[in-house]
């Protein structure tokens, strides 16, 4: 986790360096169908980094929900089957005492 971490770090400061070297850079024509926008280098460079975050985030938090809803729900499956081992053992313990003479 810490490596992707740091890995995000670098790119967001790549992505920084190039758009302060690049901000003297002509305004960029952006067209879109029937629209068409006028914009810096730097902010279509930040805005298509941000889409990039907000894509991946969007992609990432549903898979992220199922992953915690099963862990939970396996949590409880492994406190159900130590509670029986638990039952089993004592189980076995009795019947044991029982036979002994």
């Amino acid at each position: 986790m810490q490596i992707i971490l740091w890995l995000t770090f670098v790119i967001i400061f790549c992505v920084a360096i190039f758009a302060v070297q690049n901000s003297a850079a002509p305004p960029l024509t952006i067209k879109f169908l029937f629209w068409k926008w006028e914009t810096s280098l730097i902010r279509m460079l930040l805005g298509s980094v941000g889409a990039g975050i907000l894509l991946i985030l969007f992609l990432w938090i549903p898979k992220a929900f199922r992953a915690s809803s099963r862990m939970k729900a396996l949590q409880k499956e492994m406190e159900s089957l130590q509670a029986e081992t638990k039952r089993r053992i004592e189980e076995t313990k009795e019947e044991a005492k029982r036979k002994a003479p």
